[in-house]
């Protein structure tokens, strides 16, 4: 496990890079991601605040946010009056990890990209009910889906992926201090699916 810096080629974002297998499968716990999510997002907090977004019990919550401080992935935020609550928050803004060429690499990869899937998965449906309606008509003009189907060599999927991240980077990567006070926080799902060579 390693984490680079933001501008490094092939990392932009300055993500944690996940290589040890039994850290993908750390994170792929349901509970464990919901926690990750929810710090990412929302900033430090306890496992008693997390708890009632995480579905889980404090206890089970607090044994989570352990489990995910022994991979690096959280740290105690060392924020908070009080010595009694334990403030945890996300060591990075984000995480990213290979398929490796080893077996033991590749099924982690693999149990983790499906919890992530999983995860996500009713995320545009609860989107369109809950938040769309609620939107003004300048932001509801600027989200929605793309569907495009293109033939592609891996180096050019590589070379488009990579210039994505680019673009985004400087946005992603700004303290919260240069962010415009009109800024919102965005959800931006990308789903890259190469197809399988047919026989």
């Amino acid at each position: 496990m390693s984490l680079r810096n933001p501008g490094e080629q092939g990392n932009p974002y300055g993500d944690l890079e996940l290589t040890d297998p039994k850290a993908m499968r750390a994170l792929s716990h349901p509970v464990r991601l919901a926690i990750l999510s929810r710090l990412q997002r929302y900033g430090a907090a306890t496992a008693t605040e997390l708890s009632e977004h995480v579905g889980a019990t404090p206890s089970v919550t607090s044994w989570h946010l352990r489990h995910l401080a022994g991979f690096g992935l959280v740290r105690d935020s060392g924020t908070g009056g009080d010595a009694r609550k334990r403030y945890w928050e996300a060591s990075t803004r984000g995480f990213r990890f290979d398929f490796p060429d080893d077996e033991e690499g590749r099924a982690a990869s693999q149990v983790l990209s499906q919890a992530l899937f999983a995860q996500y998965a009713d995320a545009p449906q609860r989107w369109m009910t809950g938040v769309e309606p609620r939107l003004e008509p300048e932001w509801r003009r600027e989200a929605g889906v793309s569907n495009t189907g293109v033939r592609l060599t891996v180096a050019e999927l590589a070379a488009v992926n990579a210039a994505i991240e680019q673009v985004l980077a400087p946005y992603v990567t700004r303290d919260a201090a240069d962010q415009p006070p009109d800024a919102r926080h965005v959800r931006l799902m990308r789903y890259v699916m190469p197809e399988a060579e047919e026989r």
